[in-house]
């Protein structure tokens, strides 16, 4: 932890661009914690107030409100703390999913020093639409078969997210090309972020 906040590198872009799947294989490296709020809210108990409420919205391909999405994000992280997976003097928060909007932004500057955001950048939304349908027949994930869900989730990330980019400076963004092979994106992304893990590094050890 630098000057009291967790230092974070958001993984930013529109659904489908594989901000899942390269943050589970940066989250698998020494240095990084990978934090998907995704994961978190798949992960809650559906009869839970929390998980019925996130539900609602999930459903209808609207973001969950930001009071509840901080609250639940803090109390995750929490218990990884406590549990000992996850040591801020080690590794670089991963954000995957969050912020969402500005709104959020503002809520976790008191929480998180942001030193990059990996927008994984693409003007291609059929081919977002299509790994997303792909996906969701693989891993069963019912609410992104539906293309009409699929698309409100893109409405959504223009309207909302996309401002997010423009909260950053320019200086801390890297756009990536999220189209290739897994690997061919994860070249892209470590050319951006292994400067940034090593200057945190050198920095947590003085």
């Amino acid at each position: 932890m630098l000057d009291g906040l967790y230092s974070a590198v958001l993984l930013f872009g529109a659904p489908g661009t594989g901000k899942g799947t390269q943050g589970n294989v940066l989250g698998g490296l020494p240095g990084f914690f990978h934090l998907s709020s995704g994961d978190i809210f798949r992960s809650l108990d559906p009869n839970s107030a929390e998980g019925q409420e996130v539900r609602q919205y999930s459903v209808k391909g609207e973001l969950v409100p930001d009071e509840l999405t901080i609250r639940i994000w803090e109390k995750w992280l929490e218990g990884r703390i406590a549990d000992g997976n996850y040591h801020s003097d080690q590794s670089l928060l991963l954000l995957d999913g969050i912020p969402r909007n500005v709104a959020q932004c503002e809520i976790l500057e008191s929480h998180i020093k942001v030193l990059s955001v990996l927008h994984l950048a693409s003007s291609d939304d059929q081919s977002m639409i299509d790994r997303l349908k792909f996906r969701a027949i693989l891993e069963g994930r019912p609410d992104d078969v539906r293309e009409d869900v699929i698309r409100r989730r893109f409405e959504v990330y223009r309207e909302e997210s996309a401002p997010v980019l423009n909260y950053y400076s320019n200086e801390v963004v890297a756009n990536i090309d999220p189209l290739g092979t897994p690997a061919e994106v994860l070249s892209r992304i470590l050319d951006a972020v292994i400067p940034v893990q090593s200057s945190f590094l050198d920095k947590s050890s003085k």
